[in-house]
């Protein structure tokens, strides 16, 4: 499908400071004043800020003593998880009035297609336009909404006007619109694949753009070729409301920081919480582990092995997992704070019969 062939309708619906909104609105103390909401500790990250923090610098994941030190004047909240999936509940009520297929990405945002509406509304940015005010009365939230022609568009548009702000690309602007934007802007581009961009001189999408196809695929093989198409808006991946898990992950922050050789008994517990998940998942069949460090310093180290045999057991997941070790590469002096074991690259249990005997995909 290409992109003037296509026809469908996407909304990206994401909640303002969800957490943090939520504690302002059933707080009236708490209102207009800047809001972190962490556990404090040395050990505690931020698991949202108000925008009354974000002006100073404050975001999500940070940790809380940074927070601290930019917003000495924040108000610490202890984060209330069953009240924030209370309030996504009824967030959520209200997409399913006026779609049949939402995909929830987290608690607070979610895609919806309405291609077919459920609702005799004359656009789908009039069904934004509704949806958004449905959730300031029955919630007293506000909600930022982006309408494009597929999901990655509607995603970025939904940022455009944060927050309480609705942005709409249409399918004749997509190429314009996006020609401009920073190449970090696109799915998928992190810091590490930024630099390489740059490195070619690719700057802007527009840049991407202009690159020969061929050329992109030599150098980042088949994401090369995603790349590109991004770049022309084109993305047909669908709305799906049972999307199915990524990656299935569990992870422990330490209460003192540890040295690598000592994380055996921490990767086999990990190991076996995710083995548990993961067996709930029959008929997938995940390819690849993956290791995640958090240093003292809070430098983030994902290590992954991709191979033709998948675990077989969570004694083998863990022994896997720990022996990725070996390739953080930094000095033995080094201590970690947390500690993660996962799998992903899920493929259906008859691809993997057919795969059975093909060589080992080489390591990641």
């Amino acid at each position: 499908m290409t992109l003037l062939a296509a026809t469908r309708k996407i909304i990206h619906v994401d909640m303002d400071a969800f957490y943090a909104s939520v504690e302002q609105r059933d707080d009236p103390a708490l209102r207009g004043r800047p809001v972190v909401v962490a556990w404090r500790g040395p050990r505690s990250v931020v698991c949202a800020a108000s925008y009354e923090a974000r002006a100073f610098g404050v975001r999500s994941a940070m940790p809380a003593v940074r927070a601290e030190r930019l917003c000495p004047d924040a108000v610490f909240v202890a984060p209330d998880f069953a009240r924030y999936r209370s309030v996504s509940q009824q967030v959520r009520a209200i997409f399913l009035r006026y779609a049949e297929t939402v995909e929830p990405l987290s608690l607070d945002e979610a895609y919806l297609d309405v291609t077919r509406p459920l609702r005799a509304l004359p656009s789908a940015t009039a069904i934004a336009q509704a949806i958004r005010a449905e959730i300031r009365a029955e919630t007293g939230l506000t909600a930022s909404a982006g309408v494009a022609p597929n999901k990655f568009l509607a995603k970025i548009a939904s940022e455009w006007r944060k927050p309480d702000g609705l942005f709409v690309i249409r399918p004749a602007m997509v190429e314009s619109f996006l020609e401009p934007l920073a190449v970090a802007r696109l799915p998928g581009v992190g810091k590490v694949m930024e630099r390489k961009l740059h490195a070619l001189g690719i700057e802007r999408v527009g840049d991407l753009r202009a690159q020969d196809r061929a050329l992109l695929e030599n150098r980042f093989g088949r994401w090369g070729l995603r790349l590109h198409e991004l770049s022309k808006g084109i993305d047909d991946s669908p709305v799906s409301a049972d999307r199915p898990n990524l990656q299935i992950s569990a992870e422990d922050t330490f209460e003192t920081d540890l040295p690598l050789d000592a994380l055996d008994a921490p990767i086999t517990r990990l190991a076996q919480k995710v083995w548990s998940a993961y067996r709930r998942e029959p008929g997938r069949i995940a390819r690849t582990i993956v290791l995640k460090l958090k240093t003292a310093e809070f430098r983030t180290l994902t290590r992954s092995q991709t191979s033709a045999q998948p675990p077989g057991s969570a004694d083998d997941l863990a022994r896997r997992a720990a022996g990725l070790r070996t390739r953080v590469g930094l000095p033995v002096s080094t201590r970690y704070r947390l500690v993660g074991v996962g799998v992903c690259g899920f493929i259906d249990g008859d691809t993997a019969q057919a795969e059975l005997f093909a060589a080992p995909a080489p390591d990641t």
